[in-house]
């Protein structure tokens, strides 16, 4: 097995297998992709499926991958990869076949609730799309039987100015057996329909109220009579409303996203070869300093995650160290810094970054050894000295030196870039902020008070 499948992440998404020349060749979804891409690697499957995958194998040059959100985000990724360059080992989505969406015919006085493949824009409503639409059949219908947003089955057209024949209602078995709420007969007022068309829309949304509870207490309920059959039809509809509680994020597959999530991975994948890291480093974060001659001293942390940048995770401190009089000690923040966001991370290991970075050369990677030994934890780290762009590793005795324009270096130097500024905005900061506290001071406006005694 090519061990470089071993650094693939272990989240949905799909993968993207190539030949030699670059064209897509076969292009898949899956839940676990490290999981999955390995198993077409393992003796045991080469003909658990026909020609295809001996004839797939030898073809395949590079295997590119998009992570997704959910499972679900990889089903619709995959389809509309599929439908896009048409890979050859590829069957399914080539006929044109396309996820349903539920709609709500808001065109209409007494919308329907129906299943199509195809979104049209206008005044009705579209939820969707959901990929196991099974489920989703089961549960739109339980909710019509229990009369919880029961709209008309019917494919009738009608309309307020335009009322159904009485023969046509006299032959409906929906109207007959109460089944249906019949607007067309007048059993529900015009405004009391919508009400319940509203209901729907908004459990579509995902509103879902309390149903999941009492889903919940029927489940169990018929469980404790040993109904287990019973049982397992409530644990269905569970199962179906998880389903549609995931937000399918369409629009964040644009043909430039992927271009970029492709090529975010090249990079990480090229980062992983050249410091000979096992796992892909799909969560990186970067350590740099900045002060002024020792003053207002902050050290920072900037995360990347599958190559971008993640905010929410970005951190910052003012360092606490004792530092020269006469200057700063880039060592001493260093590993401070490093420090005290590893006693962070020790909290909290099963979302600690695959790899750190440190603004630097050989003296930080000495200062964050020091941070991680007093910290009893380890995780893979580097530096980046900016005099030359050579990458220091742990113990070793000469820089790595990529030529400029390698998507690794250009990754770090991104990284490192971001990390630099976001120190030097924070250190500026609080600088202008101890500027401004002591000029108010010597102009005498602090703590309310001015020397012409007037109270601010």
């Amino acid at each position: 097995m090519d061990p470089r499948i071993n650094i693939l992440p272990h989240q949905p998404g799909v993968y993207i297998m190539r030949d030699k020349s670059g064209v897509i060749i076969y292009v898949g979804k899956a839940k676990n992709l490290s999981d999955r891409v390995k198993q077409y690697f393992q003796e045991s499957n080469l003909y658990s499926r026909g020609w295809k995958l001996p004839s797939l194998l030898p073809l395949i040059a590079k295997i590119d991958y998009v992570t997704c959100d959910s499972e679900r985000d990889a089903l619709v990724l995959e389809e509309k990869l599929i439908k896009e360059y048409q890979p050859f080992f590829n069957s399914l989505g080539k006929d044109g076949k396309s996820y349903p969406y539920l709609k709500i015919t808001m065109s209409e006085d007494y919308p329907r609730l129906v299943l199509t493949r195809r979104v049209i824009k206008g005044k009705d409503l579209y939820f969707g799309p959901y990929p196991k639409s099974s489920i989703v059949k089961h549960l739109m219908r339980f909710l019509w039987k229990s009369k919880y947003a029961p709209l008309r089955p019917c494919k009738w057209s009608f309309s307020r100015q335009k009322p159904l024949a009485p023969l046509k209602i006299n032959t409906c078995i929906y109207y007959h057996t109460g089944q249906c709420p019949a607007p067309c007969a007048g059993k529900i007022s015009y405004p009391d329909y919508r009400a319940l068309v509203q209901r729907m829309a908004d459990f579509l949304d995902g509103n879902f109220g309390d149903i999941s509870e009492k889903l919940t207490v029927l489940m169990k309920t018929h469980a404790g009579k040993l109904e287990y059959e019973q049982a397992a039809v409530f644990r269905n509809f569970l199962q179906a409303l998880e389903h549609m509680k995931e937000r399918v994020l369409v629009g964040k597959f644009k043909d430039e996203k992927i271009i970029t999530a492709m090529k975010n991975t090249d990079k990480l994948k090229r980062l992983a070869e050249v410091i000979g890291l096992k796992k892909l480093p799909a969560h990186i974060e970067a350590f740099d300093n900045s002060h002024l001659f020792g003053r207002e001293a902050v050290g920072c942390v900037v995360c990347y995650i599958n190559g971008e940048k993640n905010h929410e995770h970005y951190r910052r401190f003012k360092i606490r160290s004792k530092l020269p009089a006469r200057g700063g000690s880039d060592f001493r923040m260093m590993e401070e810094s490093v420090y005290r966001r590893l006693r962070q991370i020790k909290k909290d290991m099963a979302h600690a970054p695959d790899l750190i970075l440190l603004d630097g050369g050989k003296s930080q990677i000495t200062a964050a050894l020091n941070a991680f030994e007093r910290a009893g934890i380890y995780i893979p780290f580097i530096a980046l000295a900016e005099t030359h762009e050579g990458i220091y590793l742990p113990g070793a005795a000469e820089s790595i030196k990529l030529p400029m324009g390698d998507p690794a270096l250009n990754l770090l130097m991104e990284i490192r870039d971001e990390v630099h500024r976001f120190a030097i905005t924070y250190h500026r900061k609080l600088r202008n902020k101890g500027e401004l506290h002591g000029h108010e001071k010597q102009e005498g406006l602090i703590d309310g008070y001015d020397p012409a005694g007037r109270n601010q």
